[in-house]
């Protein structure tokens, strides 16, 4: 028995050594395990492809801290000119190896970086100096590159003088008194003037090379509030053009490219000088829309100064020529003082002028040419395109019709069929805008009011005064009468609009009304009651910002039956009425009880102060002052 109990303690106290011994070896082995995962948790350089470093939203800020220079593309994977641009890129990288790291980042898929760096198009290669992102602008090639990069990692390096004249009140006048000059009036404040300003200054530093230069000036608005007074500057930021003091308005671009090529454009002389009878003929023949010829005695009349000054303004809108030549004068029936101009042969037709004489007196002012111009420039059916919609095919009511549209040799005379049916019906009816559009060329148009797949091969919508859109039924055959029969109805009303809508919310009780296209007329319309109504795009960073700050002005009156606080999805809807224009994102009306047709644009603060304090004051009938 005692033999039986000594063996059993013996085997209890091995157990023990061996649970103490075994015990202590998972101690070990979790303490490499620890030790393991901290290096393996710890801070580690990117993937490398062909010795390029591989960038993310998750690694991108660790990767270039404490880095003088580093060179970044982005790209996307589908992208041609991204994938032809690769193996240029691993040769830069092995040449700046050591030197400088080179990186990449699929800007489709790391798109917080896309947003932050303002990624439009690929690929797009910046260079970060001390954490500052520079856009390259140069050529592509290895070497040039390469030449930038290092020449930026030189710690020697100082950013080029800054090329945008700042102006003030003191040195304004005299500064604008040159042949041509841009000038961006811009608040401190202002983000979109932010995002115009590094744009701004590469195009300057472009135009300064020019030969001659073109200059681009700035004004702080805020801090010379006479200037910003002067040329009525209502919002931020407003560029104008300048030729000897004249103020020109600019319809450029506000990105380096667009502000460059306008501006190289508009360095241009207004009109061509047409020298020869063979030359004039040769403008006409193949002139595509109205082309405008001016005759004078010699560069020294004082008549074409006039001319050029009001060619200068409609430079985008016509083809602009001038002559000193008897000849060519003879041709186009004209003498020195006058100006004559012509529809495209393509338009011409018996029930109108082909082309509009002016005499230039003593009397005669610029806007009194511009309005020459304006009043002769659209022919009884002319084509609408999309550069000219907007000035010359405003006035309504309108009809299009929608078909193939194409005047090269092969087309135009079916072309010209369609369209010499529409004149007789146009000529009968005067008081109609007549118009025929490439219907490639509109295919959201057609689509907005269901006429995408109609499977007719002419469509036709009207537009009536507040920019609603009623589209003619498909019939089957098109003639004369047809359009003739649908143009009546639609002057008599008797033709339902038609408009690109959301569906209607079943509920609309929040204190934010949803607005929709067709919900407009409803509740922005109703003529009992005040609306603010925000236009705003889902994707806009502005508006997200501001929805919330919109939302409690919703809440604050929404028990004020007299004011509506409204929104609608710009994107996702027609805004069926011509006065309320959304071309920028958010944009804010202001819509008075009893005058719907003349809403206010609100250009004020978006802070809930200042729209508290807006409605106050714009309110037609004034609440008792709890309800603010």
């Amino acid at each position: 028995m005692m033999k039986l109990l000594k063996s059993s303690l013996l085997l209890f106290l091995l157990g023990l050594v061996l649970t103490v011994q075994y015990s202590a070896a998972d101690d070990e082995d979790d303490t490499e395990t620890e030790g393991e995962i901290e290096e393996t948790t710890g801070s580690s350089e990117p993937e490398m492809e062909n010795g390029v470093y591989v960038l993310t939203d998750d690694n991108f800020d660790d990767f270039v801290e404490g880095k003088e220079v580093v060179l970044l593309e982005f790209y996307a994977p589908w992208c041609g000119h991204c994938k032809a641009f690769v193996p240029t890129y691993e040769k830069i990288a092995k040449e700046l190896e050591g030197k400088v790291p080179v990186a990449k980042i699929d800007a489709t898929a790391s798109k917080s970086l896309g947003t932050r760096f303002e990624i439009q198009g690929y690929p797009t290669i910046k260079i970060l100096r001390n954490g500052e992102p520079m856009t390259y602008e140069g050529g592509r090639t290895e070497t040039e590159i390469i030449s930038k990069v290092m020449e930026l990692a030189d710690p020697d390096w100082k950013p080029p003088p800054e090329a945008v004249l700042t102006l003030t009140a003191d040195n304004f006048d005299e500064a604008v008194d040159v042949d041509i000059i841009l000038v961006e009036f811009y608040a401190p404040w202002c983000g979109h003037c932010k995002k115009l300003a590094p744009e701004y200054e590469a195009a300057a530093q472009e135009l300064k090379r020019h030969d001659p230069p073109i200059p681009l000036a700035k004004v702080d608005a805020t801090a010379e509030s006479s200037l910003g007074q002067k040329y009525d500057v209502s919002g931020y930021p407003t560029m104008k053009l300048f030729r000897h003091g004249r103020i020109y308005e600019y319809e450029g671009g506000r990105d380096k490219r667009g502000i460059v090529s306008y501006m190289l454009e508009q360095s241009k002389p207004p009109s061509t000088a047409v020298t020869s009878v063979k030359n004039a003929k040769n403008i006409l023949h193949h002139a595509s829309d109205v082309t405008i010829i001016g005759c004078f005695s010699g560069d020294d009349d004082k008549t074409l100064q006039l001319y050029q000054d009001a060619g200068n303004s409609l430079r985008s809108e016509y083809e602009f020529h001038h002559t000193y030549s008897e000849d060519v004068m003879a041709l186009i029936g004209a003498s020195v003082g006058e100006i004559v101009l012509f529809h495209p042969e393509r338009f011409h037709s018996k029930f109108e002028e082909k082309s509009y004489k002016l005499k230039i007196t003593d009397d005669v002012e610029k806007s009194d040419l511009e309005k020459f111009y304006n009043d002769h420039s659209v022919p009884l059916v002319g084509q609408r395109t999309r550069d000219n919609m907007k000035k010359r095919y405003s006035k309504q009511p309108l009809v299009v019709v929608y078909y193939t549209v194409d005047f090269s040799f092969d087309y135009r005379k079916a072309t010209q069929v369609w369209r010499k049916k529409i004149l007789e019906v146009a000529n009968e009816m005067r008081h109609v805008t007549f118009a025929i559009s490439n219907e490639d060329d509109f295919e959201a148009d057609l689509k907005a009011v269901g006429l995408e797949d109609s499977g007719e091969e002419i469509n036709v919508i009207g537009y009536d005064d507040k920019g609603r859109k009623y589209p003619m039924e498909p019939t089957g055959d098109f003639d004369g009468d047809v359009l003739r029969e649908f143009v009546e109805e639609f002057l008599a009303g008797n033709i339902k609009p038609k408009y690109k809508s959301a569906p209607k919310p079943k509920k609309n009780s929040g204190p934010v009304k949803v607005v929709v296209g067709n919900t407009f007329d409803e509740i922005v319309l109703n003529k009992d009651k005040d609306v603010m109504i925000e236009f705003y795009a889902p994707w806009c960073g502005h508006c997200k910002k501001f929805e919330p700050i919109y939302k409690k002005l919703g809440k604050k009156l929404k028990d004020n039956n007299k004011v509506t606080i409204a929104k609608m999805d710009a994107t996702a809807n027609d805004i069926p009425h011509s006065a309320y224009k959304a071309e920028g994102f958010p944009t804010i009306y202001w819509s008075p009880a009893g005058d719907k047709d003349h809403p206010v644009k609100y250009e004020g603060g978006r802070e809930l102060k200042d729209l508290e304090s807006y409605i106050a004051e714009k309110m037609s009938e004034k609440p008792a002052k709890e309800e603010l």
